[in-house]
């Protein structure tokens, strides 16, 4: 009996210290930002799935992976992306937004607000109503952005000039990452970057929010990302000694600072 006894101490204490299950945790849907594709995500999406989570990853418009000609691409069609991701989600997500994908995600939390259960906001431009990411970005008197950035009315779309991708957005990681970085950045439909989102007090201004602070950003600077959570305040501040893309030099930290948002 005494064996018994230990055994099965020893057996709710390994389970105590196994990952819940997926069905104990919001579901947590991760949305890119510009000039990305859902594959930044792959590393910290895999660690969220391996701590029990149940994760989508959200493939914007209008690049490789979700096809759409560009006169078609709209944010609308972004927000949309994200409700169909979570319409067969019987409990409240957590949506996780990079960069412009902070506009997308509170766009979402304007049309669907008791359908999330917390914004989380990653080196992300933090909207107000009436912002577009075009009039917000060229405020932040800190971002090395603007130098880099090519925009191409006639072929509707926004490009970063090839030289600057790898500084700009992994300048804290060692060359060949910053490299891959580069590689991987394409072109965003400029449409949705000059909407304005539509927010109110009544609907987005009622959902919780998290921000995730980089602390070494050259395209949203950290005076800028204070300043824009000043203006719409969040239940929780974080922090990440990392450049723009945390999901690729650092993801542990992050992983860890979703979870810590997500409960």
């Amino acid at each position: 009996m005494k064996i018994y006894g230990a055994l099965s101490c020893l057996f709710l204490a390994t389970m105590s210290a196994l990952p819940a299950m997926g069905k104990d945790r919001p579901a947590i849907v991760l949305v890119h930002g510009a000039w990305e594709t859902a594959t930044v995500w792959s590393e910290v999406a895999a660690g969220l799935k391996r701590d029990g989570y149940k994760v989508h990853t959200i493939e914007l418009p209008g690049r490789p992976g979700n096809e759409l000609p560009i006169q078609k691409v709209t944010f609308d069609g972004y927000r949309e992306a994200v409700s169909s991701a979570i319409a067969h989600e019987k409990e409240p997500v957590v949506l996780v937004g990079h960069s412009f994908g902070g506009f997308v995600i509170s766009a979402e939390a304007e049309a669907q607000p008791k359908r999330i259960k917390t914004l989380v906001y990653v080196a992300a431009y933090l909207p107000q109503d009436g912002q577009s990411l075009l009039g917000l970005a060229t405020t932040d008197p800190g971002s090395k952005a603007g130098a880099a950035l090519v925009i191409e009315k006639e072929k509707g779309l926004a490009a970063i000039k090839y030289d600057s991708r790898g500084g700009l957005f992994a300048n804290d990681a060692p060359a060949e990452v910053a490299g891959a970085v580069a590689i991987g950045i394409v072109d965003e439909p400029l449409a949705p970057l000059a909407t304005p989102v539509h927010l109110s007090k009544e609907k987005f201004g009622s959902v919780d929010k998290v921000y995730i602070h980089t602390a070494r950003d050259q395209v949203v600077s950290p005076p800028f990302q204070a300043a824009m959570v000043k203006a719409t305040p969040v239940r929780l501040e974080l922090s990440v000694d990392t450049g723009h893309t945390p999901f690729i030099t650092n993801p542990p930290a992050l992983i860890a600072a979703i979870e810590k948002a997500a409960d």
